[in-house]
Formats: structure tokens, sequence, C-alpha cells
């Protein structure tokens, strides 16, 4: 098998065939490090990449095998982590540039899970500054490019990450999601990305272990293989006091049960808003698979109230503002983005009062989405009102000149999931007219993270996609 075929195999087959004796863990690395030189200086998803260390561990992995050590379920599968999630002795940066000397000291839960069942550690990926909004670029390390549309956002803040699986550069990827951050690029980029239940993943982004809304997960190129990857990285740690014990089923054996009868509820812009009707009917058509699948779809919206305000004040500005104190964010002006600035300048003036109504909000909304969902199995919706636009754009082009909080928030239609701290999924739906993916959001109950995955591998059998691989980006892209 020649490296390119490697390349594109996906985590299941991967871990299969270096069980089997088929591959080796040094045929994998090398296959890996070839594809990523080739693809990545024009790319901009990894920043950080050390291809001696990564043939080595692969010659590793290849040592226990051949002396009979227990292989565990990613023996040989490669993997990336995100700039923000901590791998010790590699910089740790939060991709700022006051930052750019800092260096782990410690594996995250996540990453000591992914190496202890065996995988095959390739680097670090790109995110925004502080992985403050959605999109992939920064003062230290620059944009990440969209592999379907050059010169266009790759989303974020997994963007680096979303790009790599994307491009053959590794068919497993952390994320980590606090408004879509997993989801956002994953649709930009046409490939899979769940954000799963509180507590599912330990939690290690941002210092304040109380957090309800930020998340670990999985992005790759398809359903089983996010599957496989929860399963490896769930279950209780202390380093999250709010992590849940590993769920006593199989997410291997869930994803290989039908949704007949299953009662599908689909929103087309879940009560936020402006959708671009290119996406809207992109996911509409898409979601007309579950009628095939024996599913009944009928189209519905929880009744809240716009949470867009409550997302902001009770969530996004008190959140970021647990960084206040880690730099004099005025004295770094021109090192750091002025977005990200501002949002510091906001937490100043939030009051105690602001963030207290938000909660309240929080509350409500759950409540009105439990009751919502007695009638659904799962909810559908587009994952974005928008699908990829050029790099030098902050958000779509119909929120320019609008508030920072309109331009952050006013284009997603995943943050109402880290919200309610439900789990929810992004699938590939199709593609514009262009050429640039769409994605297709399912969420599911309270903890259904079973049941959100078992939907998205019936539609990813009724429309599938692992056929599709972008064209080779230009060298100057």
């Amino acid at each position: 098998m020649d490296h390119e075929d490697i390349a594109w195999l996906s985590a299941t087959e991967l871990a299969a065939k270096v069980r089997a004796g088929d591959l080796t863990s040094t045929e994998v690395a090398e296959a890996m490090t070839d594809r990523i030189e080739s693809v990545n200086p024009a790319l901009n998803a990894f920043v950080t990449y050390d291809r001696d260390r990564i043939v080595a561990d692969g010659a590793e992995l290849d040592r226990k095998r051949h002396a009979g050590e227990d292989l565990g379920p990613l023996h040989g599968v490669p993997f990336s982590i995100k700039m923000l999630t901590a791998v010790d002795g590699l910089p740790f940066t939060s991709a700022m540039k006051p930052f750019e000397h800092v260096v782990a000291t410690r594996d995250a839960a996540v990453v000591r899970r992914m190496k202890e069942a065996g995988g095959l550690f390739l680097g670090k990926t790109n995110s925004p500054e502080a992985g403050y909004y959605g999109g992939t670029d920064n003062h230290l390390y620059g944009p990440t490019q969209n592999p379907w549309a050059p010169g266009h956002t790759a989303g974020g803040s997994s963007g680096g990450a979303a790009a790599a699986v994307a491009s053959g550069l590794g068919p497993l990827a952390e994320g980590g999601d606090g408004a879509g951050s997993v989801r956002i690029p994953a649709a930009m980029c046409g490939v899979v990305g769940l954000k799963p239940s509180l507590g599912r993943i330990p939690h290690t982004l941002l210092e304040a272990r109380h957090l309800t809304w930020v998340f670990h997960g999985p992005i790759t190129r398809s359903v089983g293989d996010a599957a496989l990857m929860l399963e490896v990285v769930s279950g209780f740690d202390a380093e999250d006091p709010m992590s849940l014990p590993a769920e006593p089923v199989s997410y291997a054996e869930e994803i290989g049960k039908d949704v007949d009868g299953w009662r599908v509820a689909y929103s087309h812009d879940l009560g936020l808003g402006y959708v671009d009707p290119e996406v809207a009917r992109i996911c509409r058509e898409a979601a007309g698979a579950f009628e095939e699948l024996g599913a009944t779809v009928v189209e519905a919206t929880p009744p809240w109230p716009n949470p867009e305000k409550a997302m902001w004040e009770g969530i996004w500005i008190p959140g970021y503002a647990t960084e206040y104190d880690l730099l004099d964010w005025e004295g770094v002006r021109g090192q750091v983005d002025d977005e990200l600035i501002e949002i510091m300048r906001q937490a100043e003036k939030l009051t105690a009062v602001d963030v207290a109504r938000a909660d309240v909000f929080r509350g409500r909304m759950y409540d009105t989405f439990t009751t919502f969902m007695r009638d659904y199995d799962i909810l559908m919706s587009p994952t974005l009102a928008s699908a990829a636009f050029p790099l030098e754009q902050f958000a779509p082009s119909w929120l320019e000149g609008e508030s920072l909080q309109r331009r952050l928030l006013g284009w997603l239609l995943t943050y109402p999931f880290n919200m309610l701290t439900s789990p929810a999924i992004t699938v590939p739906a199709g593609f514009t007219a262009d050429g640039r993916p769409v994605g297709l959001q399912i969420a599911g109950r309270h903890r259904a993270d079973a049941a959100v995955l078992r939907a998205a591998a019936n539609f990813e059998g009724a429309r599938p996609w692992a056929g599709h691989r972008p064209p080779p980006l230009p060298a100057s892209a």
C-alpha cells in the first residue's frame, strides 16, 4: 500500500491493519510525515511537527507489538491535538504571541488517554488566539487555509484540526468547543465534529474547572472514527470534577442500529435568525434522508427566545474574564487581536446582575428544550448560517458593521447546545455551487451521545461522503 492510500485510511481501518500485521506503525508514521510535509506548508494546519519523533514513536509502537504487549484500540493510529490543549514538553501558547515561549509540563487527560490507547501523536494544530472566535488566524502562526476553498476560512477555533483531517493529515483530531469550535470548522471543512455531553470527556480547557460550556471533542472523517475516539477518551478523571464515568454502552455497537420509527425535528434556523438560502436548501434536502430511513421528520423549533444575549453575557464574556489577569491587555495591543482585547474591556463593564440574569435565562432554556425533546429523538438544523467566507473577513458579509457580539455569534447555530450542555454533531450535508462544504447539525437530549452518533451514522450510510477529497492546494495558498 502506497503512502497516499495509507494517509486516507480511517482510524478503524488503520487500527485493524496494524493489529493484523498488514501495516506497521513505522509505515504509518512515514506515510503521515510525507503527507504533512507535502500539504501543510500551503495549509498551515499543524504548528508543531517533528518528523524524527513521529518515526521514532512509530518504531516504539512496532516494538511493543513484536514483544507481544497488549495493544490499545488506537495502536498505530495517527492523531493531532489543538494548540489550546496541553501536551507535555510542547508549546502551549494559546496561539498568542505574548505566550510564544510557554511550554506545557504535563499531558491533558485527553492526550494521555490517546497515547495510552496506542495512538501515534503527530503534532499540534492551529487556532485563533485563546480560541475566542470562529476562525483560525493569529499573530503567532498566521491563518489556516480552507482545504476546499483556498483564501477562505477553515472555521474555528479548531480550524487547524479540521483542515488537517479534511486534507488526509491524520484521521483523528482533538478539538475544543465553547460555542461551536469543533462543529464550526468541521462543517466548513467537510468533516465530522462532535461536541459531547457535559462531563463525557474530562475538561482541561481554560484554568477554571467549573465551566459547563467548554468541551473537548473529536474531529474525524467518519462517524465510526468519532465513536472510536469518544470511547477512548471518555470517562471520569480527577482533573475534571464534573467528568462522568464511562457509559455502559459500546458506541461502535450503537452506531450500527437503525433509526426506523424515530421522530426527528428539523429547524431551519433554531430561532436564531438569518441563514444563507443555499445553506438552508442543502440542509433541508439532507434532512430528507431520515424519511428514507424510516423516521418521521417534522419541521419544529424549540420555543425559546433568542439566546444570543444570554450566551454573550452569561458565558462568553465571563468565561474569557477567567483569563483577564494573564496579560496587560492594552499593553499587548498589536500582538493580540483587537476583538479579543474588546472582550476583556467588556468584561470590566459586565455586572453580576447581568451574569445572573443570563444564568436564569439558561435554566429556562434548558427546561424549554427538555419539554420540546419529549416529542423527538433528535433535533436537526444547519450547523452554520454560512459556508466558508474569505479569510480577511471576521464574519459573513451580512454582519459587517455589527457589534462584536453579533459578528462573533450571529452566524452560529452551534452555541445553544453549549448552553444546554447536550450533545451535538455536525456531518457533511453537501456543497455549495462553488464547492464549499455545508454541515448538518444533529443534536440530542441531555447525555444522549449514543443516540446522536447513531443518527449521524445512519445519515452517513444514506448520504456517504468518504469519497470526497479536497483538490490539492496551490503552493501559494
